[in-house]
């Protein structure tokens, strides 16, 4: 007889695997976090929240993502990690349970004047494959049809060694591209005003130059000329004769001595064409870029179209479509077009290149064209153009971070978003997203606050825990988290209107507008719909009108907000008058600056393929300026200790007493209206949040003389309590008598508003109409579009 075998009622002894389902943190200390731990579920959607600069991205960006990319790397080879960035181990005592992180940020897409939305994804790579095989003629292989590469020949003679034995042959190669050769593969070709570069009527010694950065003393632009000995430098440049004029304007390149050094010299126009137009126009600093928009007129350049490519490659199509008209399309119509094709033959690059196309039209991009360049695109469209490589992924146990990816996005889209953060969670992997909109706070598993302030007010960890915790936890965040704008009992009365005939800008349709004048104006509608295209390229550029975009802060580690705003230069200016030195002695860009770190405080060593070492600097300690020049002090103060203030201490110190310096206290005051009081003058841009670099970016256009300003999405980066604080700016400007255009999705600015643009009623071709103006409390009562929609149940109406 057999006995069954006994079954055990125990439960099964836990795996030690499944033992590792959270991140653990303890202590770290980047930047302003203050020795901050906690844990972090793994595959599960975590939010993390607080007010601009509380440490959000510091902790998920900048210790997490960071430890987790620096560990993958040390896995590769060192001959592999010298080819690929140093990254320095965060300021952090313990990091457990990391995984593969992807990070999917705001950083914009290259500028670079030949990289578009296309090339930025690899879907013009599938496209030029596509004609490459199917297009008729044929023409040739995918780089045919690429306009970064241009049509070479040659032939020449080769010498190589073979068994010890020298043998010559003549060899002919021949490379087949698609460039344009007249625009080199960028679409346009400019034209220079040369009454923007210099005044005829002055000689070179006498300043005649009128670009930026082109001081009369400057050694490699000014003096080159004056000393050159092709020009007399005393002469007016009117007066010049024929040779001097042209060798004046268009000499090719020689080497001249000047006071004994060798230097290059060029003709004026090749000169500026490589230092201002070799770059994308949206990457240059703001003062030059209006220089680079009043001296040159860019027009689609007449041998292309605009298309970028030469003749044999738009000669080559499939079904009566070539490769510059597909990418042309808007995306959602290539989609279809792509779908229709029916060619076994090309059956997987057709899938492959159809589930691209179609990510685009999930994400709410399918009003955009892969010709589109990528440095036009927001941050928000940036950001989204990045996440279509990952949303078809089989990738499980991967942690994906977002930097608030709702940015750019009508209340319409976000729940779309919504949807996408929650599918990427269930597929299993670890979700973390760094947010201000309720909307997406409230599908969080878990949600991590910091604050309660920003800056050195912040860095701790107010709140962990679920979503209904967070609002009964009597946080910052949680406070505000149902806060919801009214709309105004009254609103303002026009003095005029600003008008608009006729704009037909990317998608708009011959669009007519009158923008009221002396009120708050607000241009919505969902993202693609044209609001840009109406107020940028309708407005821009009139007299008396400012406008404050969405362009990145350009600035490198040694710039802070006093050099950025020019708060610098009075400051400067007022230790030398106290002290009677020069003002560059309180430049630590120049002969004040510490000799042993040249002004930066730190001393970078560079360890090849392992990751950068950075040490304060032991002669300065830190402070960045020589010891003779700490010694001079203004208001009892040295130069370090006032780079060291906080925006708030440092109004209070510039606007009486012995330091009372008004054009100081004017740029600080800015500083402080738009919320940024807590910020240390002397703190690097590179350390700013998003909604920092925003505000910081107003402060300084606001000094602008003008009487309309335009905002682009001034929200973006603000906590929920900080919008508050933002519409009472926007009242203070309208109520000194400005005219204020903002371009948002924000309810509460919509319902703050006096008179309300609203654009669409779709995207791309399905935009590009005005589909209400009225005030905000008509738009609501009508309901007649999808931001009317909203609007209405975010106020209740």
């Amino acid at each position: 007889m057999t006995t069954a075998p006994r079954t055990s009622t125990q439960p099964p002894a836990p795996h030690a695997a499944d033992s590792h389902d959270l991140i653990r943190v303890q202590g770290a200390r980047v930047n302003n976090l203050r020795d901050v731990s906690l844990e972090i579920p793994k595959r599960r959607l975590t939010v993390f929240t607080g007010v601009s600069g509380s440490g959000k991205s510091s902790l998920v960006f900048g210790t997490i993502a960071a430890e987790s990319q620096r560990m993958i790397n040390e896995t590769y080879s060192a001959f592999v990690q010298g080819f690929m960035p140093a990254l320095a181990r965060p300021d952090v005592d313990v990091l457990e349970g990391l995984t593969t992180a992807i990070i999917v940020d705001q950083q914009r897409l290259g500028a670079d004047p030949r990289s578009t939305v296309g090339t930025a994804t690899d879907a013009s790579a599938m496209l030029r494959i596509l004609f490459s095989r199917l297009g008729r003629p044929h023409i040739g292989s995918p780089q045919a049809f690429s306009f970064n590469v241009a049509s070479i020949s040659g032939a020449g003679a080769v010498t190589t060694e073979r068994a010890g034995r020298t043998v010559k042959e003549r060899r002919e190669f021949s490379v087949t591209g698609g460039m344009c050769s007249r625009c080199e593969g960028r679409g346009t070709v400019s034209d220079i005003d040369l009454t923007q570069l210099y005044d005829d009527s002055r000689s070179i010694a006498e300043g005649a130059f009128t670009i930026p950065g082109w001081k009369s003393d400057s050694w490699w632009t000014v003096r080159t000329y004056a000393e050159s000995g092709f020009l007399d430098p005393h002469k007016p440049i009117r007066d010049f004769t024929e040779r001097e004029m042209r060798d004046f304007l268009h000499r090719d390149p020689v080497k001249v001595k000047v006071e004994g050094v060798n230097l290059t010299y060029e003709g004026l126009i090749p000169k500026v064409r490589k230092s201002f137009l070799s770059k994308d126009v949206d990457s240059l600093q703001p003062h030059v870029r209006a220089f680079v928009e009043r001296a040159v007129t860019f027009a689609a350049c007449p041998d292309c179209g605009g298309t970028r490519l030469n003749e044999a490659a738009r000669s080559s199509k499939i079904g009566g479509i070539n490769i510059a008209d597909a990418c042309a399309m808007q995306i959602s119509d290539l989609a279809a077009w792509v779908r229709g094709l029916d060619e076994p033959s090309a059956a997987p690059l057709l899938t492959s290149l159809g589930r691209t196309l179609d990510s685009f039209v999930e994400i709410g991009l399918g009003y955009l064209a892969l010709d589109r360049p990528s440095g036009t695109l927001s941050g928000g469209e940036a950001q989204r153009v990045k996440m279509i490589r990952h949303l078809g992924s089989s990738l499980t146990d991967t942690t994906y971070v977002f930097d608030e990816p709702t940015i750019g996005l009508h209340p319409h889209d976000i729940q779309r978003m919504n949807d996408l953060l929650l599918r990427l969670r269930d597929k299993g992997n670890t979700v973390l997203v760094v947010e201000h909109k309720p909307e997406t706070i409230a599908i969080a598993d878990h949600v991590v606050d910091l604050g309660p302030g920003a800056g050195t007010g912040g860095g701790t960890v107010c709140f962990e825990g679920t979503v209904g915790g967070l609002r009964a936890g009597g946080t910052l965040t949680g406070r505000h988290l149902d806060d919801r704008a009214s709309l105004k009992e009254a609103v303002r009365e026009p003095s005029g209107a600003l008008e608009i005939r006729g704009a037909s800008a990317n998608n708009l349709r011959d669009v007519d507008a009158d923008i009221p004048l002396g009120v708050l104006t607000v241009v919505t509608g969902v993202a693609g719909s044209g609001k840009s295209s109406l107020v940028h390229g309708s407005l821009r550029g009139r007299e008396g009108v400012v406008s404050v975009d969405q362009s990145p802060i350009r600035g490198s580690r040694r710039s802070n907000p006093a050099t950025y705003t020019g708060l610098l230069d009075p400051v400067r200016k007022a230790f030398a008058k106290a002290n009677g030195v020069k003002p560059a002695l309180f430049s630590a860009n120049s002969e004040g600056a510490c000799p042993a770190c040249k002004g930066a405080g730190v001393i970078y060593t560079d360890l090849a393929m392992m990751a950068g070492v950075a040490t304060v600097c032991e002669e300065c300690e830190g402070r960045r300026f020589q010891a003779s020049v700490l010694e001079y002090r203004l208001g009892g103060r040295d130069i370090g200790q006032v780079l060291a203030m906080p925006v708030a201490e440092a109004e209070e110190f510039f606007g009486s007493g012995e330091a009372r310096t008004p054009a100081a206290h004017a740029v600080l005051r800015r500083l402080s209206d738009v919320g940024l009081g807590y910020l240390t003058l002397g703190q690097p841009l590179t350390t700013l949040s998003g909604g920092e670099r925003q505000r910081i970016r107003l402060a300084a256009r606001m000094a602008e003389k003008g009487g309309v300003y335009i905002l682009d999405e001034p929200t973006a980066g603000l906590h929920l309590a900080d919008v508050e604080h933002l519409l009472g700016l926007l009242d203070r400007l309208v109520d000194s008598g400005k005219t204020v255009v903002v371009i948002e999705h924000h309810q509460a600015v919509m319902a703050h508003a006096d008179w309300i643009i609203d654009l669409g009623p779709g995207a791309g071709h399905d935009g590009g109409r005005i589909v209400f103006e009225g005030t905000p409390a008509d738009l609501v009562a009508a309901r007649s579009t999808l931001t009317g929609e909203h609007l209405a149940d975010y106020v209740g109406g």
